[in-house]
């Protein structure tokens, strides 16, 4: 491995633990506080009906938690980048969709229901977060498990 080699699988590795940080600290932070407090940032996006935030409530910290847990550990590393690309763009549309409709969106939910940003923080927060993914997927699978095992395997 060459130094431009090392320093992008340096920066991969930077980028995916930030990332996973996020999203664990995310869920967390979720995970602590009632349900019910996230279920009402999910309603004020008038996407899903009560019941559907209660449920989406219950699911999306645990969601959020595993996927960070593994995208830290290097499991399934690249798969789990993508899938946070997933996950970090389907917010970026409900986002955009309550923005363009001038929806009175006082939380949006993203880091429990106690703090947050505008909506358009929030929107350019994700882009970044975005960016880290992109990152993580290309190039932070250098030190982690899966190249542990890939290793151990050889």
């Amino acid at each position: 491995m060459n130094g431009n080699e090392k320093t992008r699988a340096i920066g991969g590795l930077l980028a995916r633990l930030t990332l996973a940080g996020v999203f664990i600290y995310s869920g967390l932070v979720k995970l602590m506080a009632p349900p019910e407090e996230f279920a009402y940032a999910i309603e004020t996006y008038r996407i899903l009906n009560s019941q559907l935030s209660l449920w989406a409530a219950y699911a999306v910290p645990w969601v959020e938690l595993y996927a960070g847990l593994l995208l830290a550990a290097g499991v399934y590393t690249r798969v789990m980048a993508a899938f946070h690309i997933v996950m970090l763009a389907g917010f970026e549309l409900l986002l955009a969709q309550a923005w363009l409709r001038g929806l009175p969106i006082t939380s949006c939910g993203c880091f429990g229901a106690k703090g947050s940003n505008s909506l358009s923080q929030e929107f350019i927060m994700n882009i970044g977060l975005l960016c880290l993914a992109y990152a993580a997927f290309r190039y932070g699978g250098d030190y982690s498990a899966d190249k542990a095992v890939e290793k151990r395997a050889a």
